[in-house]
């Protein structure tokens, strides 16, 4: 006899369950089971995955789900009465099951949704076939009748259910938890209606973790759930009862009841699913009729090529031809026609877009508007993209102005139904700082002791999560303090334990996903937990695509930068009436060339950042190639080449080639590798791989497999020798040039789309300054740290940055006119400031275009009848200096009651329409007499924009101190990065400053300081602070000293002296 697990929660049963998916099954195989069943808490997010882990270690899987059950229907939602549920546990016994449960658990989310998705009754019985149900555990109806004592109830639930689901179909679940109160009580009534009623009984576990030590982590997992500390957490008594017990366990457990186990493979024989998974399923996209999608595809490139004076170029026919063929060989067709129709919308919308990864090596693609990369002109491979021999379907990322995203993502939801379309949902896991800082406070321990213990944990890197394990191997302060220190030994234990762990569900950034018929016939669907009207899928972005269910799967990224680009270009037609198509700039562009070359890359895209542009400054950038292969070579590992790079282009080192057949593939790059397309060409030209087996060399080097990596360094070696008569040493030569794309190799392709998209930024701000740093600052708005960077860049670039104005401003920053002898101006929005809603922008805008400016306190308050004008948008109106054109700030303020009386005086009298004898309007209000009083001073001022507008814009803290400070040699914040060395003085405002106490009692200090440029963290050690306690206050402004530190990933300043700087000599 052997036990199967009916009954089990993965980590996918959020917080409350431990185990992983290919942990549990791995487990059941060592135990020697045949059969095991999921059934997470209302979702089957695991599902796919513990599918195909069942099938891979030859192990049947019965997928299933301990539904929430509604105490009434699952439409009421009434407090205190409907937030009472019950637990059901349900088996898919056959694919139809699988569908039902899919139904049943997207209505739980969609309908039923109230703390917990929960079904009713009435959904059960629509869902039933296919579905096998077993009682469920103490929490379910039954379990709380039996609690009540009332056994009328609880036999009467068992016959309900028993109907729902047929006599065959319906079994009373039983566990063994001794702990559990009234426990004895329900399992002999169990037994006892199992005998009356001729109701069989099942064995289950309900098995939240794999082992019995994972039992403490699992009760601090709970706690973290529930937000409470450890020890207030009763949920489980700790004693190892709901591990995943094996066959032996089983049988002990329930000794008394033998059959209970036998049962458990009787229901696994009757539970087989057999999903078909890895088959790709495309929307259902209107073909013409009388045509396929290979001919439409045909006819879309052949008009394609004739748009770009292509159609009599011999090149990119027989490439038409040949991508064609291997598009019709796969029947990619189709998908082509999607993301084609799709991105045809938004260039019509005027939706600024572009694409990402290998796509842009396709002709098809560019002739098809998909990408808009000549991918012969860049020397871009389609064999990247999609190649006979590759077995996984093409990959088309799509990028567009994020502020406009929503719209295309509406789009097809109105093309294919919106029952059809949904965003992908995707989990975010506990991380190895996250899962310290969590485990210390559910262990009640303090923030500062997570904090401290987190803070020594390295940063991981895109792709390579950082570790607990991991992290003691590359920080020795970290593995002492494990050694020696049994409170922290114990945090780091439990985390290790819960690192992985899922932690919650989301919305994937960009991941959409497109099906020909509802896509409940594929996966269940929920609301996005943070945003209530969005769909999205439970399965993520692995289990929904091409390795699991099989959906077309689309990525409509929001990127900031095409939003700026496309404001900018509106910004240039309104201001200077001139038309500009993006897509036709010029890209050998001098201005733009020689902007980069002095390093003005602040609010570029791909191309700013201190590093970046001290390498643009030395490289000097001539052509869209060096742009590109900047975007390609920035980044960990490449990087190292940029110098070498940099050299060859200026003429200072040789252009030389590792072997003269690399010539034909690294000519445009001075026979530097660049791109990961350089070691695949290496590869083939040198080592005599093709198409299908170096699909298999890049995914060992991308992902950096050990095993991989060892078994291709010996292909390639050999190849080497082979193909291009070279020796051993010289093959492990040009291996070693390898080391630093592992795992870090830009794609060609992806290196040209957003190359050119950072051109074009570029391009904008070299020749239309004033048009581009407005859209950037638009674009950031929510960012106060970042605009105010942008508006120092402004100040360096001689563009003045004026605090938002009644009579000019719009609601986002906008561009305006300079005196004659002036440049343009940029300024603030009237939605910068604080406690000005939409509307009320909205209302001051639209009345000053219908009726002209605003002449006057008087004439703006009148004539801005809007409820939204009360007295907290009114004072910040005045506050922040929009209304200093009609008064001096302070006498605003000081008779801002009499004003707004005034206004409602004569809205009321207007209203009234009260007629004089002669038949006008009788003027009865008192005539608006403003009292003087004294002006604010230009600190009160200054502090107004601060609150108000986040910044200061008309003038800055620190500018009277300027000459003060030439005496010091002051490090710029903004210049500050990870290569700054030795020790270094800034000077700046306090903004915000946090006190604790060290374990030894002494005061230590958090303080955040910031300049002209930017701003950063200080950490104050307590000898510093007893030096100087009165400098660390908010709003004074000091010259401190210090090392730059970025151990938890954050640029910091260990601060080793501190002055105010009136004290400067």
């Amino acid at each position: 006899m052997k036990f199967v697990h009916l009954h089990t929660h993965s980590h996918y049963s959020l917080l409350d369950g431990l185990s992983k998916v290919d942990e549990m099954v791995k487990l059941a195989k060592a135990h020697g089971m045949t059969a095991i069943g999921l059934t997470d808490h209302g979702v089957m997010y695991g599902a796919i995955d513990f599918y195909t882990a069942c099938v891979k270690n030859g192990i049947k899987p019965i997928i299933g789900v301990e539904a929430y059950v509604a105490n009434r229907s699952r439409f009421q939602k009434e407090p205190h009465i409907d937030n009472k549920r019950y637990h059901l546990t349900l088996l898919a016994k056959n694919n139809t099951g699988y569908q039902n449960l899919i139904k049943l658990t997207t209505a739980a989310h969609l309908e039923g949704y109230y703390y917990k998705p929960r079904v009713d009754k009435d959904l059960l019985r629509q869902h039933s076939e296919g579905l096998m149900a077993l009682s469920g555990c103490p929490g379910s109806e039954l379990g709380r009748a039996i609690q009540s004592g009332d056994k009328k109830k609880a036999e009467s639930v068992i016959l309900e259910y028993q109907s729902i689901f047929g006599p065959d179909n319906y079994y009373l679940e039983i566990m063994h938890h001794p702990d559990v109160e009234f426990f004895q009580d329900w399992k002999n009534t169990l037994v006892e209606f199992s005998k009356k009623l001729n109701i069989p009984l099942v064995a289950t576990q309900d098995s939240h973790y794999l082992h019995h030590d994972d039992a403490f982590a699992h009760k601090t997992l709970v706690a973290i759930s529930t937000n409470t500390d450890i020890g207030d957490t009763a949920i489980f008594s700790g004693n190892g009862e709901y591990h995943f017990i094996s066959t032996e366990e089983a049988l002990e457990k329930f000794k008394d009841i033998p059959e209970a186990v036998a049962n458990t493979e009787k229901i696994a024989e009757r539970c087989n699913i057999n999903l078909t998974l890895g088959k790709f399923i495309f929307p259902d996209f209107a073909i013409e009729p009388g045509k396929t999608a290979d001919q439409m595809l045909d006819e879309i490139t052949t008009e394609g090529a004739k748009k770009y004076g292509l159609d009599n170029n011999q090149e990119v026919e027989e490439r038409r031809q040949y991508e064609l063929k291997v598009i019709k060989d796969k029947n990619y067709a189709p998908y082509f026609l999607v993301v084609s129709d799709i991105l045809k919308f938004a260039r019509e919308s005027n939706i600024y877009t572009t694409v990402r990864g290998s796509v842009a090596g396709s002709i098809v693609a560019y002739l098809s508007g998909i990408t808009n990369v000549n991918p012969i002109e860049f020397q871009l491979p389609f064999e990247r993209f999609l190649n006979p021999f590759r077995p996984s379907a093409p990959d088309i990322d799509m990028d567009f102005a994020d502020n406009r995203r929503q719209e295309v993502i509406e789009y097809a939801k109105n093309k294919y139904g919106s029952d059809k379309v949904a965003q992908i949902g995707t989990f975010g896991t506990m991380m190895a700082r996250g899962a310290v800082r969590d485990v210390a406070r559910a262990l009640g321990k303090s923030y500062e002791t997570g904090d401290r213990i987190a803070k020594l944990i390295p940063v991981g890197s895109q792709g390579f999560p950082m570790t607990v394990d991991h992290a003691m191997e590359l920080e020795p302060e970290l593995k002492n303090l494990y050694d020696r220190d049994t409170e922290a030994r114990q945090i780091l234990d439990v985390s290790k334990k819960l690192e992985g762990t899922v932690r919650h569900v989301s919305v994937h950034a960009a991941g959409v996903v497109i099906a020909p018929k509802p896509l409940t016939e594929y996966v269940p669907i929920q609301y996005d937990p943070r945003e209530n009207d969005k769909l999205i899928t439970q399965y993520d972005m692995y289990t929904v695509g091409e390795d699991g269910v099989g959906l077309t799967k689309l990525d409509f990224l929001g990127i900031r930068n095409l939003a700026i680009l496309e404001n900018a270009v509106r910004l240039v037609k309104n201001h200077r009436n001139i038309d500009i198509d993006i897509e036709k700039i010029p890209f050998d562009d001098k201005k733009t060339f020689a902007m980069l070359a002095k390093g003005e890359t602040e609010g570029l895209f791909q191309l700013n950042g201190s590093g970046m542009t001290k390498y643009l400054v030395e490289l000097k950038p001539t052509t869209i190639h060096d742009i590109n292969a900047m975007v390609a070579l920035y980044r960990p590992g490449p990087i190292n080449n940029i110098p070498e790079y940099i050299a060859r282009k200026q003429g200072r080192s040789q252009i030389r080639y590792f072997h003269p057949k690399a010539q034909k593939f690294l000519a445009k790059s001075y026979g530097v590798l660049v791109y990961q397309d350089d070691l695949l060409s290496t590869a083939m030209e040198l080592a005599g791989y093709n198409w299908e087996t170096v699909d298999k060399f890049r995914k060992a080097v991308g992902k950096k497999i050990p095993a991989e990596m060892a078994k291709q360094h010996e292909i390639f070696v050999q190849g080497c020798q082979t193909h291009s008569e070279m020796t051993k040493d010289q093959a492990e030569a040009i291996w070693n040039l390898f080391e630093p794309f592992q795992g870090y190799g830009f794609n060609k392709a992806h290196a040209a789309c957003y190359g050119r998209v950072a051109y074009q930024t570029a391009y904008m701000k070299a020749n239309f300054p004033a048009e581009y740093m407005c859209a950037v600052l638009t674009a950031e708005s929510g960012d106060t740290e970042k605009i105010a960077e942008i508006i120092s860049e402004c100040q360096r670039m001689k563009i003045p940055v004026l605090a938002p104005d009644i009579n000019s401003s719009f609601k986002d920053f906008t561009v305006i006119k300079g005196l004659s002898d002036q440049k343009d101006q940029i300024r603030f929005g009237l939605l910068t400031i604080k406690n000005l809603g939409e509307h009320i922008a909205e209302r001051i805008i639209s009345q000053r275009e219908t009726s002209g400016p605003y002449k006057d306190i008087e004439d703006f308050v009148t004539r801005i009848q809007d409820k939204d004008l009360n007295k907290k948008s009114f004072e910040s109106l005045i506050k922040c200096g929009a209304l200093d054109a009609f008064g001096e700030r302070n006498m605003l303020l000081f008779n801002m009651e009499n004003l707004l009386n005034h206004a409602r005086d004569k809205q009321r009298n207007a209203s009234n329409g009260q007629i004089s004898l002669f038949g006008h309007t009788e003027e009865t209000t008192i005539p608006l007499r403003l009292i003087d009083t004294t002006p604010a001073h230009s600190t009160e001022k200054l502090a107004w924009e601060k609150e108000l507008l986040g910044l200061y814009v008309s003038d800055h803290p620190l500018n009277t101190f300027q000459e003060q400070l030439k005496l010091e040699k002051i490090t710029p914040i903004k210049n500050i990065s990870i290569s700054t060395t030795g020790s270094i003085r800034i000077a700046g405002i306090i903004t915000k400053v946090q006190k604790i106490t060290t374990k030894t009692g002494k005061p230590m200090l958090f303080s955040h300081v910031e300049d002209l440029t930017s701003k950063i963290e200080l950490v104050v050690f307590p000898n510093v602070y007893d030096k100087n306690p009165e400098a660390w206050k908010e709003n004074s402004i000091v010259v401190a000293r210090g090392k730059v530190n970025d151990r938890d990933g954050s640029l910091k300043l260990l601060c080793d002296e501190v002055k105010i700087i009136n004290a400067i000599a």
